[in-house]
């Protein structure tokens, strides 16, 4: 696999592009990059040209540089295109993936041919009792642990409870990524879905635990032409946990 590089918006972008035909292109989820997605890419270059690049913050794309929005990814996406010179495809997304390409759809309805989305992000999560009492909780540990350590000062207090208490894609970003998860993590882009033109498969696994199920329902429910296909006993990752049925049903959706 041999990636190549383009500048878009002041930003070293890596991409990958295989195969020949009408044209797909693939978004990776967040805290991945295209190595992700491969198995889609090998999957769909046998009959199409396949794109697939590293979203700014991932893989060996360069971090940007100012704090992003899941529009801000989608306007990334166009530029893409425009500089590939691609003027209709399918689209095809997993999770945070999914999520910008919600957006992107519904802005550009005539660039999309299908749109494919996988485990997708973006909608409000169900917030029981036991959500409540764990940020609460959460909260409580911030305010003690930054007390105690108060002599280090606030800003490196902060960050080092959230290294030692923080999500692990929390964890695992740094600077300006850091700050980027936080924002897009509490973005719900679900406003878009009835704006969506293109025809629409969601592919979902039956035990997602990060976008659970229920998500899956709102998206059908709010995708005028869209249907859903749920892989039993796959998690977050459904297109690896049941690729062989999944490859059947993409081939089918694309016919």
């Amino acid at each position: 696999m041999e990636k190549k590089h383009l500048n878009i918006l002041s930003t070293k972008i890596a991409y990958l592009e295989q195969g020949e035909g009408d044209p797909v292109v693939i978004l990776h989820g967040w805290g991945a990059n295209i190595e992700s997605v491969m198995p889609i890419v090998n999957l769909l270059s046998e009959s199409h040209k396949v794109y697939a690049y590293d979203a700014p913050g991932f893989g060996e794309s360069d971090d940007p540089k100012e704090v992003l929005s899941t529009e801000d990814y989608s306007s990334y996406l166009e530029e893409f295109l425009k500089a590939k010179e691609i003027d209709r495809a399918v689209f095809m997304g997993h999770s945070f993936g999914g999520k910008t390409l919600g957006i992107f759809a519904a802005k550009n309805p005539d660039l999309v041919e299908k749109l494919v989305l996988i485990d997708a992000s973006g909608v409000k999560p169900k917030r029981g009792l036991n959500y409540y009492l764990k940020v609460y909780s959460f909260k409580l540990l911030r305010f003690i642990y930054t007390r105690l350590n108060f002599l280090k000062g606030k800003e490196k207090a902060l960050e080092n409870f959230y290294k030692k208490f923080g999500s692990e894609d929390y964890q695992n970003a740094q600077g300006i990524m850091r700050k980027t998860f936080v924002k897009v993590v509490n973005e719900n882009t679900d406003k878009y879905f009835s704006k969506i033109k293109a025809p629409t498969l969601l592919v979902w696994g039956e035990n997602d635990e990060d976008t659970p199920l229920y998500m899956a329902k709102v998206h059908e429910e709010k995708i005028k032409d869209s249907g859903l296909v749920i892989l039993k006993g796959a998690g977050h990752y459904s297109y690896l946990d049941d690729y062989y049925t999944f490859s059947a049903v993409i081939k089918s959706f694309l016919g």
